[in-house]
This record gives C-alpha cells, structure tokens and sequence, in this order.
C-alpha cells in the first residue's frame, strides 16, 4: 500500500507538470527559432504562390513512360542487414556488381557514410532470393510500386495527365496503377523484386554513420533489362499521340549478363523508336546510377542524342560530364553540393551535348543526309538542397520557374510521404547566398523568402535555382528522383 501510496502524487500531478513545462519551452522559447519558423513559413508560401501560377490545361496533357517495372520491397537498411547477418566492414569498397554477402557489405558501406543513393545487380540469384525472403518477414517492411516508368507514370496521373505506361506487369500490378495510366507491355506471373535499403540521416552501422537520409537498392532482374514491352509500347504510342515521351529504366541494363549483341539489339530498337516519333514530341531521359562505362557509352549513342531533355542527380550529373569529356565514370560524388558547381557541371553538359548535336548534324549536312537527333533544351538537377534547371530560349518548355517550385515542393512531399507540408518536419539546408559560378568575379543570389526561384538569363538558355524544404522526418528516399523530375515535367509540357 505504501508503494502503491508513494507513486499516486505522480499520477495525480503529471498532467500538470507537463503542461508547465510546455509552457516553460513556449515562454523560453529563442527569437532565433521564431525567426527561422517565420522564414520557412514564408518560403513555403511563396514557393506554393509559384507553383499554382500555372496549371494543367483542362485536356489533360498525354505522356508516354517506358520501360519495365518492379515491385519494390521496402526496409530499414541497417536492422535488415543486422538480421541477415551482414556484418559491418572495415573495407568501404565499391563492386560494379554483387556476387556475395562480403560485397554487399562493402559496396553498402562505401555509399552508406557519405549518404548516396547507390542501385547494384546481383548476379547470385540464390542469394538475393534469401535476402527477399529475410525482408518479407521483417518488421515493419513495405511494399511499393517500383521503377523509373511506373514511379513517373504515377507521379503525372496525379498531377493531371493521361499516360502510357511501357512495360511487362503482373496482374496484381496493374490492378493498383491509377485509372489514367493504360499499360502496353505484356502480362507476366512474376514481377520482378527490388529490395530498397532504405536509412535516415545519422543512422549508425558499425562504425559507420550516414551524412543523409537515402537508399541502396538491389535488385536481380529477370524481365526489365530486355525492353520485352518496347514492341507493344511502340504500336500503341501510334493512336495514343502523346505530348511528351519519358524515356527510364536503362540502368537495368547495367552489368546485366547479356549474350554478345543483345543489349545493343535493344538499344537499336530503342534508338528506332526515338528517331521516328514526331519531331514535335518532347522526348525525356532520366538518368539513373550507372557504374559500367560500355552501356553509358551506349547511352551517349544510342538514347541521348535524341531526347531534347535530360533529368539526374547530384551522383548522376558528374558521372555524365566525366565520361563526355573522355574521362573513367564517377562513382562517388558529393552528395551535398554547392550551386556554383552543380550549375558549372550542367552548362558544360549542355554546351558538350550541343556541341557535339551540331558537329553530327554538319557532317550529315556536307553528306547530303537527314539531320540527326535533337538538340538539348531542357536540363533538370534535382538534389536535396536544391532544384535547377537550364531551358534554352524559346525551345517548347514553358513554366521554368513555376515548374522548378513544383519540383522543389514535390521533393519535400514524396520524401515525407504527405501532400501537405509539415515545416515542423522541413528544414533549408541551402546557403543564404550562392555564386552562380567558380568562374572569379560571378554573380552571388541572395536567397529571397518572397521569391525563393531565382532566374536568369545566360546564353540561349535561362536558369532557374530553388531551394528545398529538405524533409527532416523521412518516410522513403526511393523513387524520390522519379517524381521529382515527373512533376517538374506536368507544368512545362
């Protein structure tokens, strides 16, 4: 009774005392945190304001988006290699591919600390079928709908478009895409898994901790990496007459076993499809984590001369300029870069892709030939500070600024898992000023809350920089780039 006696003044009071120290923190509260909730406040409105200055015509615009799909398994990285029994490393090592648990371990490090999204192929099938079955029993699992083309699709049924989704599904895939999404692939028993190793920002693996949230994802493809869609895809996009073709889902390709001559066969067919389409059409690649130089190599011939627009990420942006300006592919970049050099990154991109546009085009004229390809007028780098684009003057693109607002804000969205902006949750990681170069003597922006877009003009482009509410409470990291990039796309078709 006595114990029982010595705990009620407790029980009684509580409530009381918590309220008084609520209290306390709102009355001691530092005009700092008031200011910095005001601004965030302020930059979310004003990016909102942005957003709806425009919107989807009412005919609701129509998008083609190849190719394949997956279901994805979704968990905490680190409690799921815990339970297999991956035990930490002391040898960060990159593996292009993974053939073994001491790889994963390695390859998971080497991208764990620094916080990048990494996406390797694993060739032991007996293997990852183990660590399917070990994240299908652990808790707290999810499952999603997966890969570039679905995630894409999904994001611009949402936003008001109707859409042709290119690639081989299950039933029960099918069966939960939206109503605005008709599918041209053909039917399968079995969709292929990825396993998305998902970790927040200071998770701990050993002795390892991450700089930011994101993921690694692996996978062990039976159906993507062969386009078995692209024929059907191809027949249908005839009558569906769309307004913009997204291209995504070539780094299934990727170290992926092929015989000799197969995955360039695909990439011709590809490359057909590209070329015939209507000169009118917009056409869209998405990049995505690519570690084996013959396939980019593929991609610099076969995929990107013809899309006049390209969308990546911050590890995505210097793979590609390296590998254009005849150098080895990057594997690890900075996963928090500055604006200067992003910005520097993406002008060298458009001035190498448009360069070599116009020498292909000048040869082919002095041979009496068809012009070949398109000119790049469209480059979006989504990162987790900010958004930027580059959109060449007068090309079809409309909406810069609003549409770069919409990516920033759709970050924020996709990665908390909510329509609506929590700023309890939000935070700008993005300088107060920023330099639009490191050439010496360029412009500083100062970061205006009640106008957080900046745009300028250079050149025959313009460009356009927003900064993003970086999610503070993650839900999912995957597929972040995919909706990201698609919801920048609605407003500029």
């Amino acid at each position: 009774m006595m114990e029982g006696g010595s705990r009620l003044p407790w029980t009684k009071y509580g409530s009381v005392l918590s309220l008084f120290v609520v209290l306390l923190a709102i009355w001691f509260r530092s005009p700092q945190d008031t200011v910095l909730d005001d601004r965030l406040d302020t930059v979310l409105s004003s990016l909102l304001r942005a957003e709806r200055k425009v919107g989807v015509n009412n005919a609701r615009p129509r998008v083609a988006v190849g190719f394949g799909g997956c279901v994805d398994l979704i968990v905490d990285g680190v409690s799921f290699l815990n339970k297999m029994g991956v035990s930490h490393t002391d040898q960060p090592l990159h593996h292009d591919y993974l053939e073994n648990a001491e790889q994963l371990a390695q390859s998971f490090a080497y991208f764990f600390a620094p916080g990048a999204a990494a996406e390797r192929f694993m060739i032991n099938e007996t293997l990852f079928s183990e660590l399917v079955e070990g994240a299908r029993d652990l808790p707290g699992n999810r499952w999603s709908v997966g890969g570039n083309a679905p995630v894409m699709a999904g994001r611009m049924a949402t936003e008001g478009c109707d859409v042709l989704l290119g690639g081989s599904f299950s039933p029960d895939f099918t069966e939960v895409l939206s109503q605005h999404i008709a599918v041209a692939g053909k039917m399968i028993e079995e969709p292929d898994i990825h396993l998305i190793l998902e970790y927040s920002s200071g998770a701990s693996w050993g002795t390892y901790t991450s700089r930011r949230a994101n993921r690694y994802i692996i996978h062990s493809d039976a159906h993507n990496p062969y386009f078995d869609s692209l024929e059907e895809f191809a027949e249908k996009l005839e009558d569906f007459r769309p307004d913009l073709l997204v291209v995504g889902g070539l780094q299934m390709m990727d170290n992926f076993p092929f015989n000799s001559g197969e995955r360039e066969a695909v990439l011709s067919q590809l490359a057909d499809l590209l070329t015939s389409s209507s000169p009118q059409i917009g056409i869209h690649f998405e990049m995505a984590s690519f570690v084996e130089e013959n396939i980019v190599d593929d991609l610099l011939h076969y995929v990107i001369p013809h899309a006049d627009s390209l969308g990546m990420n911050e590890q995505e942006l210097p793979n590609l300029l390296s590998l254009l300006k005849g150098s080895n592919i990057t594997v690890l970049s900075d996963p928090n870069p500055r604006v200067a050099t992003v910005l520097d990154q993406m002008r060298e991109v458009y001035r190498i892709l448009n360069q070599r546009y116009k020498d292909a085009n000048s040869h082919s004229e002095a041979n009496n030939g068809k012009s070949k390809g398109k000119p790049l007028t469209r480059l979006h780098v989504h990162t987790l500070a900010f958004q930027a684009m580059i959109v060449t003057h007068g090309s079809q693109w409309k909406n810069t600024m609003s549409a770069t607002a919409k990516a920033s804000l759709t970050a924020n969205r996709h990665v908390c898992g909510s329509n609506d902006i929590d700023l309890s949750k939000a935070r700008l990681i993005m300088d107060d000023s920023f330099s639009i170069s490191h050439r010496e003597g360029s412009q500083r922006i100062p970061l205006q809350e009640t106008r957080p877009v900046s745009c300028w003009d250079e050149d025959d482009y313009q460009i356009c920089v927003a900064p993003v509410l970086v999610c503070t409470e993650v839900y999912q990291t995957a597929g972040g780039g995919d909706n990201i990039s698609a919801a920048g796309l609605v407003l500029q078709i």
